[in-house]
């Protein structure tokens, strides 16, 4: 019965959005009212209360009665729309009722979808709001009552029904179709496939598969958590099979499914939200991102190539590679590229995100369908993977839409008693005129916030709070976006909440504490990247050509430094020499200017000359050979 429900909803939930995508979504505060409550009574299906307890029965009350109330709150807010909008009408106590359910709704599914931490914040932004007149000192403010909390949070759109839940059920809503269509009708194979082929020969090329692979799985689904549980039930057992440590082999996935929440084009749905929050466009935000997300790639593929050379992992074998003519056959090749034009066109064209996700959707099934027909797929298979597609999108925007309707309720408090504001300028106040001193106290609380929490979600917070200490101190807008993006993204592998290196360790079957060490030294680069957006604001595409390409440069030295650096590799046959000379090439790379670039270059490039002339090559000795873990 449940099953069925669930099914019943999540295709209701996938027609939304695919009709509000081609045609135009409706009124404001109607899209996102019928969304939400689309969203909460998936997610009471797909997240049920006590299944497998002897109070079951309770649970199935409990989420009928929010069921009842989540429609009745969010079906008052529709048919009110235009009244709500026009006259910010006064809270009355039916307000403060439905307003009390909605909150209800929102932080359970919150807990059970992704734990306490969430909830916990926004019950502590409501409390903040609530009880602010009894806080002393800077961080004190006059209070609200309960009727003006409620009529920001439901009788508006600055609460519940504001930005990040119109980006949601528009934006971000198509393109989590237009992924999961894609995947669903074959991508996902073809990406897996194409990695193998790519990477998979070369030293440590299991590693290199699971970075390949999570990074095109990343770039679609935007999901560090959901990159790891897909990707890597396919990389983990490989790695593994080829004896590669264990804890190594969850570090890389957990890592390259991460790279994938910066890279565009969906930076973990975090493009879209940035693009409201600074009135940039989206392809704006998707071009600033992308020399920093090649910069981080190359880091982690490098740093796994040098740690593959030293340890002598193993390469995939010959007889488990796909040939190219299996890989490129016109039916695996021609609907992902189809989809792929048929996206960037309506991009290109200046047409809506949304619409233009639909241009990708529509040239997905028409390409999918005839080559499917052609090679005697029966129809009804074909119809189970685009039913699917549509089904599991549904069920994919369930977290997404549930947890920015919570931050939604928490950047409304915020705003309302300005904390936001107040943090900044004490952040500013202990940093004073220094940029990095500011930068690095910014940086290490985004990591704190971000903990346990998804990515798009952090970002809404850490955006709200500490992106303005930065832009108080003189740093461009979309700069300080990305800084506090990239360091609520690093959470997820930063001890010690690191939920992605949490479930890839529980593949892998090994402690995640030796795993989280791994996954910080393999995407030690990324930690240093936002402060190199601040030196180099040109990688952004601040400037001039010849900056950019100057940037570039220094970007790619410092990578190549960091990561022979953190890997360990033996250059001179002196440890201690190649640490002060790769130090010596960072710094170089970490200073503006022509002539410290070509330094910087004309030294990486002496030292790896000094390597190769070297007579006998790494990886050599007993010591590098790995041993295979008996651990379980």
């Amino acid at each position: 019965m449940r099953e069925h429900l669930t099914r019943g909803l999540a295709l209701t939930l996938g027609g939304l959005i695919l009709y509000t995508a081609a045609t135009g979504p409706f009124d404001s505060l109607i899209q996102r009212s019928i969304f939400l409550a689309l969203v909460i009574l998936l997610g009471l299906t797909v997240y049920p209360l006590g299944v497998g307890t002897r109070w079951r029965p309770l649970g199935v009350a409990f989420d009928l009665a929010l069921a009842v109330g989540a429609v009745l709150a969010c079906g008052y807010v529709a048919m009110n729309s235009e009244r709500i909008l026009v006259e910010l009408p006064w809270a009355s106590t039916r307000d403060m009722v439905f307003t009390g359910v909605l909150l209800v709704a929102i932080l359970e599914l919150s807990r059970r979808a992704i734990g306490l931490i969430f909830p916990f914040l926004v019950v502590a932004g409501l409390a903040y709001a609530w009880f602010g007149a009894a806080i002393p000192g800077p961080l004190g403010h006059r209070g609200f009552d309960l009727a003006y909390i409620t009529e920001t949070i439901y009788l508006g759109d600055l609460g519940v029904w504001g930005m990040l839940v119109g980006v949601a059920a528009t934006t971000i809503a198509a393109f989590v179709l237009f992924g999961s269509l894609l995947l669903h009708t074959g991508g996902g194979q073809t990406f897996m496939d194409l990695a193998l082929r790519i990477s998979g020969r070369s030293p440590g090329g299991a590693a290199k598969v699971a970075t390949v692979a999570s990074g095109l799985f990343g770039m679609v689904s935007g999901s560090a958590v959901a990159n790891v549980a897909t990707t890597g039930n396919f990389t983990i057992p490989m790695m593994k099979r080829l004896d590669y440590p264990r804890p190594f082999a969850a570090a890389v996935e957990a890592v390259a499914s991460t790279g994938g929440q910066i890279a565009p084009p969906i930076l973990g749905a975090a493009a879209f939200i940035m693009a409201e929050i600074l009135g940039e466009s989206y392809l704006r935000i998707a071009l600033a991102a992308l020399l920093p997300a090649i910069l981080f790639y190359l880091g982690v593929f490098l740093t796994i190539h040098l740690v593959a050379q030293r340890r002598n992992l193993r390469v995939v074998p010959a007889d488990e590679l796909p040939g190219w003519h299996e890989v490129l056959r016109p039916e695996r090749i021609v609907p992902i590229l189809a989809a792929l034009g048929g996206l960037f066109f309506g991009v290109l064209n200046g047409r809506s995100i949304q619409l233009s996700a639909f241009y990708g959707i529509m040239m997905t099934v028409l390409t999918f369908v005839p080559f499917a027909l052609l090679v005697r797929t029966p129809v009804q298979e074909i119809l189970g993977k685009l039913l699917s597609g549509l089904m599991d999108a549904g069920r994919g925007m369930v977290i997404i839409g549930v947890l920015l309707a919570g931050a939604q309720i928490l950047v409304a408090m915020i705003g309302m008693t300005g904390i936001g504001v107040t943090l900044a300028s004490l952040i500013v106040n202990v940093g004073g005129e220094s940029l990095f001193l500011v930068a690095g106290i910014v940086g290490g609380v985004c990591l704190i916030l971000g903990m346990g929490i998804p990515t798009t979600a952090a970002y809404v917070l850490v955006a709200s709070v500490l992106a303005p200490a930065l832009t108080t101190i003189g740093v461009e807008p979309l700069i300080a976006h990305l800084f506090v993006f990239y360091f609520a993204t690093l959470s997820v592998i930063t001890p010690p909440v690191c939920v992605a290196v949490f479930v890839a360790s529980g593949i892998a079957g090994t402690n995640w504490l030796p795993a989280a060490g791994e996954a910080v030294r393999l995407a030690a680069a990324i930690y240093v990247i936002p402060f190199l957006l601040l030196i180099y604001p040109a990688l952004a595409g601040f400037s001039g050509a010849f900056d950019i390409a100057l940037a570039i440069c220094q970007g790619v030295v410092f990578v190549i430094a960091f990561a022979s650096l953190m890997s360990r590799v033996a250059i001179t046959g002196n440890r201690a020499l190649d640490i002060i000379g790769l130090i010596v090439v960072i710094g170089l790379a970490l200073t503006p200017g022509w002539l410290t670039t070509v330094a910087a270059l004309l030294a990486m490039a002496g030292m790896y000359a000094v390597h190769r002339r070297r007579p006998v090559s790494i990886g050599n000795t007993a010591r590098d050979v790995p041993v295979k873990e008996t651990n379980p």
